[in-house]
């Protein structure tokens, strides 16, 4: 199998070369899609320029995204709001030809005019091999690898579950607490499924009055509940208590899969539980009426995910380092002696 390797600095040239195949209807996750990178560089900028890798052969393609740090080293094109980076593919390849592809583009990447001393990439799915492939397709093309822990991923897994069996299977807290404010409370909860200008104002009003942390890019949030407002995947949650809103969160819906990506309750309303009471109508219009298989609650290891999911997926930090050039080496040497990472497995 042939397999050829370029690189991009522009996103309008990767587009022309990738023909569509990035784009929503050819690739099922938002985070792997041109418009997210597009989107994540437009507003938050993680780097001072991007690159983007291809490697294509008869029967598949892989991409990477990377942004260029001042030193000459890369990271992930991500940000606090990419719940998973991996490789983008078109053509349904196996994991053979997946690794002949990534095997490629390290091998690009490690060419002397590239320039390219280190890589760090996170958060990289575990469980799914994504980030034993990247590191087994690395060392084959002669770099090092580390692999350490950086966060988890927390799931439902919805499959051939209604909503009361899933509602059954929950802590006895969390149904009680419902159970006891519903009717106290009598909040009114409206779902959106497209951009709405009073309701987004809703949910940066109540964000700002809740214990979140000040928003990292509000540019970007508004952005995509725009986008996925279009494509009629948005889920906007809001609740209010005699006119007021006290609590929001913001979903997205595709595929079958259920992202919660935001969440916000104001912290006067604690005592009426509206951030639980809108979560419990969020889940059930996701498996009753989207009929979701699947609920991504993101990533972060906080205790009250653990009451609405069924598991905890593990993310990586994959670090790269080409062992030709002096900053990989040291790179290297240090992670290794540091005790902390374990060496990536080349088999």
């Amino acid at each position: 199998m042939w397999v050829k390797g370029e690189y991009f600095d522009q996103f309008d040239a990767a587009a022309l070369a990738a023909r569509g195949l990035l784009d929503r209807d050819a690739q099922p996750e938002m985070f792997d899609r041109l418009a997210w990178f597009r989107a994540t560089w437009a507003h938050i900028a993680p780097g001072i320029s991007p690159l983007i890798v291809r490697a294509v052969s008869e029967k598949a393609q892989a991409w990477l995204f990377f942004a260029r740090q001042a030193d000459g080293s890369l990271t992930a094109l991500s940000s606090w709001y990419t719940l998973a980076f991996c490789p983008v593919y078109s053509g349904a390849p196996d994991d053979v030809v997946k690794l002949r592809l990534l095997t490629a583009i390290a091998k690009r990447m490690r060419h002397p005019a590239m320039k390219i001393g280190c890589i760090a990439l996170r958060p990289v799915p575990v469980e799914d091999g994504t980030a034993a492939l990247i590191a087994k397709a690395f060392v084959r093309a002669g770099w090092g690898a580390t692999r350490s822990p950086a966060t988890v991923n927390w799931i439902a897994d919805l499959t051939d579950k209604d909503f009361e069996t899933y509602w059954a299977e929950r802590p006895g807290q969390v149904r009680s607490t419902v159970g006891r404010k519903g009717p106290k409370t009598q909040m009114e909860i409206t779902i959106f499924d497209r951009f709405d200008e009073p309701a987004w104002a809703d949910y940066e009003a109540v964000y700002a009055t809740s214990w979140k942390p000040e928003e990292g890019s509000p540019a970007f949030v508004r952005a995509m509940a725009e986008s996925e407002g279009s494509a009629g995947t948005l889920r906007l949650g809001i609740g209010k208590i005699a006119g007021e809103a006290v609590a929001a969160q913001l979903w997205t819906v595709e595929n079958g899969k259920a992202i919660i990506h935001k969440l916000a309750y104001a912290e006067a309303a604690t005592e009426l539980s509206p951030g639980t009471l809108l979560s419990h109508a969020m889940f059930k219009r996701a498996i009753e009426q989207d009929q979701v298989t699947m609920i991504d609650y993101g990533t972060g290891d906080d205790g009250y995910k653990a009451g609405w999911m069924d598991r905890a997926r593990p993310l990586e930090q994959i670090s790269l380092f080409n062992l030709r050039r002096a900053s990989g080496l040291i790179g290297y040497a240090r992670e290794r002696l540091s005790g902390l990472v374990r060496r990536a497995p080349v088999d």
